[in-house]
């Protein structure tokens, strides 16, 4: 099962971090979720969409995790951790995976929206499992490795006036 169709049952998996930085770092802009997520969904049938992201003590980042929540992702929220000599962590690497794979027993096709190279092990699983895997990230700052191992590879790249916002174009309006 190689194509898309529109029987395909689908979730995705944001690693809203990864996605975050790279466009930062590469384009100094923000990313535009709602256009990732319908290039993941690709007129299939979206069975979950979960964003996993990371909270800060300042709580700036609760008009994005709304945005998210109006997009219908689910989110998975984790508190940045802060270490001894201002070293921060917030990793979302296992609960990714652990949901992929909990998750994978209800659809056909899995959409993993981060270039990090450590889900190679999970791409591997998934597909020894009958998964079809895709990937979808910035060339630039994805693993060689995941964008052999998927089933496809998006690169955002290719469009950024679609899948990236520049400054002064971010109005997130969330209607009640």
């Amino acid at each position: 099962m190689n194509l898309k169709n529109k029987d395909q049952r689908v979730a995705v998996f944001i690693d809203v971090q990864n996605l975050y930085h790279s466009a930062k770092n590469i384009y100094q802009a923000r990313v535009n979720f709602r256009e990732v997520l319908k290039t993941a969904v690709a007129g299939r049938q979206l069975i979950r969409a979960f964003a996993y992201v990371v909270r800060t003590k300042t709580g700036e980042e609760r008009p994005f995790f709304d945005a998210l929540t109006a997009l219908g992702i689910e989110m998975r929220v984790k508190d940045l951790q802060e270490y001894y000599g201002g070293i921060k962590k917030a990793d979302w690497d296992v609960g990714i995976a652990v949901d992929a794979i909990k998750v994978s027993l209800a659809v056909d096709s899995i959409v993993l929206v981060s270039g990090d190279g450590d889900y190679v092990p999970l791409v591997e699983y998934l597909k020894n499992h009958g998964k079809r895997v895709e990937v979808i990230a910035f060339g630039k700052s994805t693993s060689s490795r995941l964008r052999e191992e998927a089933d496809e590879f998006t690169d955002l790249e290719t469009s950024v006036e679609k899948y990236l916002l520049r400054k002064g174009k971010w109005p997130i309006k969330i209607l009640n």
